[in-house]
């Protein structure tokens, strides 16, 4: 996997995981301050669509992933 793919997976991989533990309704419910990551991603997220600069894509090329396209 490039670099930008990994990056697109772990984000949608943490806002899940996020949701899984800050949704009243969801079976392993800890702590609605579990949305505030979601909202954290959210950002990065935003941020990195119009800068076009994103520290995970950056750690993820020094840790070896590839650039890709």
């Amino acid at each position: 996997m490039t670099s930008w793919q990994l990056v697109r997976v772990l984000a949608g991989l943490f806002i899940l995981i996020s949701l899984l533990l800050g949704a009243p309704a969801s079976p392993w419910f800890i702590s609605q301050w579990w949305l505030a990551f979601t909202v954290f991603v959210g950002l990065n997220i935003l941020q990195s669509g119009l800068t076009r600069w994103c520290l995970l894509e950056r750690i993820m090329r020094r840790l070896g992933a590839p650039l890709g396209d």
